[in-house]
Order: C-alpha cells, then sequence, then structure tokens
C-alpha cells in the first residue's frame, strides 16, 4: 500500500513537469532540432538559468547538452519505473488515478487562465488547441504505426 501511495503521488506530479515544457518544445524540439538538451528539456536552459543546479559551473556548451542528455535518461527511466508500478495496479484504480489527474490539470488550466487578460487568454486557447491537434496526430501516428507488421531485421 505504501509503495502505491508513493508511485501515485509521483505519477500525479508527472502532469506538472510536462505543463513546465515551452511552447513550441514537442518531442524533436529546441534549436539543435535534438530531443534532450534544447530549452524545456533539462539541457541548455535549466542548467544556465538563474539559480539553477548548475548555473554556477560555468559549463561549455557540449558540457551542458551531455547533461542535459544524462538528465534527459534519467528522467525517462524514472517514468518507466513509475510506469511499472502503475501498471500493477488494478483497472479501476488506474482509471479513478486517471480521472483525477485528468481533473486536476484541467482545474490547473482553467486556474491559470483565470490570471491571464484577455489578450493573453486568446493566445492562452490557441496554444491549448495546437497542443490537442498535436496530441491527436501523435495518437494517430501510434495506431497507425501499432498496425504495422514488424520487420525481421
Amino acid at each position: 500500500m505504501r509503495k502505491t501511495l508513493i508511485a501515485l503521488m509521483f505519477a500525479a506530479a508527472l502532469p506538472t513537469v510536462a505543463m513546465a515544457m515551452p511552447e513550441g518544445q514537442g518531442p524533436m524540439g529546441g534549436p539543435e532540432g535534438h530531443m534532450m538538451g534544447g530549452p524545456g528539456h533539462g539541457g541548455e536552459h535549466g542548467m544556465r538559468g538563474k539559480g539553477g543546479p548548475f548555473s554556477q559551473l560555468d559549463l561549455t556548451r557540449e558540457q551542458r547538452q551531455q547533461i542535459g542528455k544524462l538528465m534527459g535518461e534519467q528522467r525517462e527511466g524514472r517514468q518507466q519505473l513509475v510506469k511499472k508500478y502503475l501498471d500493477k495496479l488494478p483497472a479501476a484504480e488506474q482509471k479513478a488515478m486517471n480521472d483525477e489527474m485528468a481533473a486536476a490539470k484541467q482545474k490547473t488550466q482553467a486556474d491559470i487562465r483565470a490570471l491571464l487578460k484577455p489578450d493573453q487568454q486568446k493566445k492562452f486557447d490557441e496554444m491549448a488547441k495546437k497542443r490537442a491537434e498535436r496530441k491527436a496526430e501523435w495518437q494517430q501516428f501510434q495506431a497507425w504505426k501499432a498496425q504495422q507488421p514488424q520487420k525481421a531485421q
């Protein structure tokens, strides 16, 4: 029970991290065009900003990229670990958790929108629409990919 609670709390925090990603940074985002290391992915942005964990080390661009890659790998490992334990939950609890996380995300989005000025709200709504479109495209791609026969190597 204790491990389940810890896993649920960790899983509930994951959407918050995802929301912290700046607009325009998709899975292949960033000026370098690769997954990790670009702004918003723990790469350069997270390490050279004020108060960042590596801001006082005067890292080179290559060091920032390598550290960003390592941090990305660590994040992926944590996500796989959480998924491993969450998959062990009964289906009803998984659905309840997903519903609760979706409701919390929706509330946070509404609270953020309420803080914005009308012109900012319009832009916020446009950004949300684009995110929804990208998500739908990604889901279509994943469904298509799952239907493709596995090629023998």
